[in-house]
């Protein structure tokens, strides 16, 4: 137990000295305030047709209140999360690839499934942290413009929504993991999160995205009219997904030979 708490320690001061993800807090701070835009652009009519965004004010979905902007905000996260939560574990596996430190953490006097559920704990934690600065710097966004509609019941239906589309997308991350053992590197699982967000698009505009697990948070969060409840076949499907790419990660790292 020991050893499972000093490597995950090592994986922390990994993810907290590192620039990538301060980057990446960075970049993923850009949706709550388009968010925020677009919603200050649907409360002030006046400003939209005074600066030309009338077109773009049209194709927003939704109103200015707090029920559309916390259902704006759990889209964000199913479409964007699979896109930096994959971002997030494919560089906390795959940086040791690039950087080759891989055999150093093999030579280690323990067993390699410590590394990999520590790798994995770490990199749950950190999405979780990314998930709540983004809607807290949204709720706070929010209050700044003002917008109707606030009641209790609305908050508590609305953190409900965000933090089950925020763990269905963190658990949709584990095959990204094996991909980044599997091909030594970054490139893989990141084509490997770009193909899923490609083919979520594909598959449900086809109809049948309830059956295709990394469309199921984003049908989910309201991306479509009216949303769509979860099933237990859709829990089934997720949870088949994400146990598969645990144990595919756990295999590689234990039984495939690592140059």
């Amino acid at each position: 137990m020991s050893y499972f708490f000093a490597t995950l320690q090592a994986e922390g001061l990994k993810i907290c000295k590192s620039k990538v993800i301060w980057i990446t807090v960075i970049a993923f701070s850009i949706a709550p305030l388009m968010a925020g835009f677009f919603m200050f652009v649907l409360k002030n009519p006046e400003f939209a047709k005074s600066s030309g965004l009338l077109g773009a004010k049209a194709q927003i979905a939704g109103e200015a209140n707090w029920p559309s902007y916390l259902s704006l905000h759990a889209q964000m996260i199913a479409v964007g999360g699979t896109l930096v939560f994959g971002f997030v574990t494919s560089w906390i596996f795959g940086r040791e690839y690039a950087d080759r430190t891989v055999k150093d953490l093999l030579a280690l006097p323990y067993s390699r499934a410590v590394i990999v559920i520590a790798k994995f704990i770490a990199s749950f934690i950190t999405n979780i942290v990314l998930s709540a600065y983004i809607v807290t710097l949204g709720f706070l966004i929010g209050w700044i413009i003002g917008l109707p509609q606030w009641s209790s019941e609305i908050l508590t239906h609305g953190l409900y929504v965000l933090a089950v589309v925020t763990i269905l997308t963190i658990a949709l991350c584990t095959p990204v993991a094996f991909f980044a053992g599997y091909g030594g590197g970054y490139l893989a699982p990141l084509g490997f999160v770009f193909l899923t967000l490609v083919l979520s698009q594909i598959v449900a505009a086809a109809g049948f995205g309830d059956y295709f697990p990394w469309a199921i948070p984003a049908i989910y969060s309201g991306i479509t009219d009216g949303g769509s409840p979860l099933g237990w076949n859709n829990l089934l499907i997720i949870t088949i997904t994400s146990l598969l790419g645990f144990f595919s990660t756990l295999y590689w790292w234990l039984f495939a030979d690592q140059h």
